[in-house]
């Protein structure tokens, strides 16, 4: 049987678990299996046995669940409020003013959560009513959260980069370093487009009592110290060497619980609900991994990837050609399936061509992550979008009308570091080896 109808019947067969609500971990064992038994000759028990014990005790995985729980305590501390007052004085007098506050209050709880949900969660549960309240247009609120969300996903300690490291066997430390630069070219990117918007429409805007003197706006800012301090000591760690992710992970983990209990407001069941929601997630997460691996070995076996690639490479594709298709196939998929099943249900098979094309991994897990970035933001599946209804009760699809401007964003972002890559690679080869 020929590789294009192996590989479409295994595709049927995926898809149709899919869409019949299977989970997708078990989605993936059971296609994994079925090209295992009928469309190679390897010995199906062995294979799965020792992939899943080989993927199950991976010390670079053990950042995963760490940096979560990370989140989950945070995300039950009074984070948001003291960041709020943090930055609410600085930004009174900005174009487009407190809608900053969602743009930067997102920037700092993803370089401390590593989760898009968690990050609209977190944010959002603070700023809707403080902004609602305060006159500002609700498309740009909605917008403006549900857009700088998704740099959950980007800057470090991104989970998704997390999973992508692991899935094509890439360092998770050069990753999370190389998500700095376009994370901070986005966050430059979403407030620009809000300045822009005030600029263009002042009244949009209402005014704001931002007549702060510089000791009041310092005064205020001792709230920003303690989460920037505990970013600096993960992120600074990676990056000179001192730790691995994982034993940042853990530094991470410990400095958010003195910070939480700090703040008065973080109580022992706060911890307990933190841990189990941590290990629910992170159980999910390793399961589709686990299945995945499973799928890539499976694939391996059947010649499918490495077929695929040498016929994609009989099309004569240039690198932006094949990149501009995969762009248009990710986002296609996102509408459907959330990010982590976008990442592992495509990297085996997309890896191999992507690297005959001369295009380095490393840059390629910066670019997958911006374009599933856009997937947080795409009905139907957008899980930020689910994320606000659920904080505000607004119609899903008027929270993607107010969005949309953030996905042309991100959009913008991907063709601004296909043309200089050097925005993804410049910090990690400072890293040396």
């Amino acid at each position: 049987m020929s590789d294009p109808v192996v590989f479409s019947i295994l595709l049927a067969l995926l898809l149709g678990l899919l869409a019949s609500g299977v989970w997708v971990a078990v989605a993936l064992l059971t296609v994994a299996l079925a090209g295992l038994t009928f469309f190679s000759n390897a010995p199906t028990g062995l294979v799965m046995a020792t992939t899943l014990w080989g993927h199950s005790h991976s010390w670079p995985l053990a950042a995963l669940p760490l940096f979560i729980l990370m989140g989950e305590i945070l995300l039950r501390s009074r984070l948001s409020q003291d960041m709020f007052s943090g930055l609410a004085p600085w930004l009174g007098r900005a174009p487009g003013r407190l809608l900053h506050v969602n743009v930067l209050g997102c920037a700092i709880f993803a370089a401390v959560s590593g989760s898009s949900a968690a990050t609209a969660a977190t944010i959002g549960r603070m700023s809707v009513p403080e902004l609602t309240k305060r006159g500002y247009p609700e498309s740009l609120i909605l917008g403006t959260l549900a857009g700088s969300a998704t740099l959950g996903f980007l800057i470090p300690p991104s989970v998704i980069l997390i999973v992508y490291g692991v899935a094509t066997e890439q360092s998770i430390a050069r990753l999370f370093i190389a998500g700095i630069l376009p994370g901070i070219m986005l966050v430059g990117l979403f407030g620009g487009y809000v300045a822009l918007r005030a600029w263009m429409n002042p009244a949009l805007i209402p005014v704001e009592d931002s007549h702060f003197s510089l000791r009041e706006k310092l005064r205020a800012s001792k709230s920003l110290l303690p989460v920037i301090l505990l970013i600096g000591s993960v992120i600074g760690t990676i990056y000179t060497g001192v730790a691995s992710p994982t034993d940042a992970a853990a530094v991470g983990v410990l400095f958010s619980i003195i910070l939480a209990v700090s703040t008065g407001s973080f109580t022992r069941r706060d911890f307990m609900d933190a841990l189990m929601s941590a290990m629910r997630t992170s159980a999910m997460i390793a399961f589709i991994l686990l299945g995945a691996a499973v799928l890539s070995v499976a694939m391996g076996f059947t010649g499918i990837p490495r077929n695929l690639a040498a016929w994609i490479g009989t099309f004569g594709l240039s690198p932006y050609a094949l990149l501009a298709v995969l762009t248009v196939f990710f986002i296609v998929l996102g509408c459907f399936l959330d990010g982590i099943s976008v990442v592992v249900l495509t990297t085996s098979i997309i890896l191999p061509m992507v690297e005959a094309a001369g295009i380095d991994p490393l840059w390629f897990g910066v670019y997958l992550v911006l374009v599933v970035e856009m997937s947080q933001i795409t009905p139907p599946v957008g899980f930020n979008l689910f994320v606000i209804q659920g904080l505000t009760g607004t119609n899903i699809l008027r929270i993607a009308k107010a969005a949309l401007p953030f996905f042309g964003l991100l959009l913008l972002a991907v063709v601004l570091i296909t043309l200089f890559p050097q925005i993804v690679t410049f910090l990690p080869s400072a890293m040396g080896n």
